[in-house]
């Protein structure tokens, strides 16, 4: 069960980050980001209020450092796309899932030696596909954001995981909170709201409540379980907006991206055995 909760926080990340993608086509990237964040700020914000009874012990600091790393993890890996190859910058932000496996094996983790097999398998599935490529000159600056994008994305799923082990309905929302908060503070020092329409606001509200959906199947799965595990899983969402684009867009997948696909479900399934 915690397997396949994982395996559908990748479902709604793809699934998110797809969408996403298609509005930010229209808007600018950080507009798309901020909007959907704040509208499932709402969300969950109306959810801890319905709730009532709220603890303030033990999550708010791993929330706070969450919603930190995963906002420089996102300006980092936009700012890396506007800049370089997207076949470098995406292969090597997915690798950032190795941060939240290596600190969860640091912190007495144990994963099975067939949970490390499948992990070693989808980790290099998603990579590919991401469709990395191996070709051509690229300048330094979008690999180094690239490189900041995936060690901010694996601190922020191992955050979520620790506050999640103490609440997971509050860690995800001093995360959305914390994130909210410093792109309303980039809002106000570009003077600008990205341009977005009242009648664009359902479409980034469900961007927003996908991203959300996906936080907290990921804190449920890896606060009950291992957070390598998880995190791994997790990380499989590549492949699901890959699938998306080639399925809605009839975008074309690259052989290497249809291996890299088939490589990160066998992973999975060999996790989950």
């Amino acid at each position: 069960m915690l397997a396949l909760l994982a395996l559908g926080s990748s479902v709604a990340w793809g699934t998110a980050d797809f969408f996403g993608g298609l509005l930010s086509g229209r808007r600018p990237a950080i507009a798309v980001v901020g909007w959907s964040q704040g509208l499932g700020f709402l969300v969950i914000s109306a959810v801890v209020l319905l709730r009532g009874d709220v603890s303030w012990q033990g999550w708010p600091l791993w929330a706070l450092a969450a919603g930190l790393a995963g906002t420089t993890g996102l300006v980092s890996f936009y700012t890396a796309l506007s800049t370089g190859t997207m076949g470098v910058v995406a292969p090597i932000a997915a690798l950032g899932v190795i941060v939240p496996v290596a600190l969860g094996v640091a912190s007495g983790e144990q994963p099975s030696a067939w949970a490390w097999v499948g992990m070693v398998v989808a980790i290099v599935g998603v990579t590919l596909a991401s469709g990395p490529e191996v070709s051509g000159a690229v300048s330094a600056r979008p690999v180094v954001l690239a490189v900041v994008a995936a060690f901010c994305f694996g601190l922020a799923l191992f955050f979520l995981d620790r506050g999640a082990r103490e609440s997971t309905l509050m860690t995800l929302w001093g995360m959305r909170a914390t994130s909210v908060t410093v792109l309303i503070v980039v809002a106000l020092c570009l003077r600008s709201v990205g341009g977005v329409r009242p009648v664009e606001l359902p479409a980034l509200l469900a961007v927003g409540c996908g991203d959300l959906l996906a936080n907290a199947l990921f804190a449920v799965a890896s606060s009950r379980g291992e957070v390598s595990v998880a995190a791994v899983l997790g990380s499989l969402y590549p492949v699901v907006t890959a699938v998306l684009a080639w399925a809605v867009v009839k975008e074309r997948l690259r052989p290497i991206q249809v291996l890299g696909s088939a490589m990160a479900v066998a992973g999975a399934v060999v996790i989950a055995l």
